[in-house]
């Protein structure tokens, strides 16, 4: 029993990780609801044409595309399809791959994303880097370094 509780954190530990999760958490919310506000893009929208527009000929492997972003396939392929429609992405059979699927970002994907990328980047600025000072900041680029290292990211 001793054993155990040596391994489990303690609660000073446990409420850092909570304050964590929490604050990380409402900030990707109130992100995501202002570019969602301001530009008709959702977060996961941002994301996929992110991928898109700094990709060759903007385009990726939907397999490619899953996990730069970390979804699972069929995540991915249900969200491609409200973007397709909406005519912001275009999927293509791979020339080189029986079952694959190339998505490119459309020129109206691509203006979307240039016309959101603005006002999301201000809700950043006002959101994160405003509330910290520079050591913050740059303590908090080694914590997330120490914590990408450790995750193998």
């Amino acid at each position: 029993m001793s054993e155990k509780r040596r391994t489990m954190p303690t609660p000073e530990q446990l409420r850092v990780w909570r304050d964590y999760v929490e604050t990380s958490e409402a900030l990707r919310t109130r992100l995501g609801g202002r570019m969602l506000a301001e530009s008709a893009l959702s977060s996961g929208d941002y994301r996929v044409l992110l991928a898109l527009t700094e990709a060759p000929g903007f385009t990726l492997r939907s397999s490619e595309l899953a996990s730069m972003i970390g979804w699972e396939r069929s995540r991915l392929s249900h969200h491609l399809g409200r973007m397709e429609k909406r005519g912001l992405i275009a999927r293509t059979p791979c020339a080189d791959v029986a079952h694959g699927v190339d998505v490119l970002a459309t020129d109206a994907g691509r203006e979307a994303f240039r016309a959101g990328s603005v006002p999301h980047l201000r809700a950043v600025r006002e959101l994160f880097i405003d509330a910290l000072s520079a050591e913050q900041l740059e303590q908090l680029d080694g914590i997330s370094a120490s914590l990408r290292r450790h995750l193998e990211v």
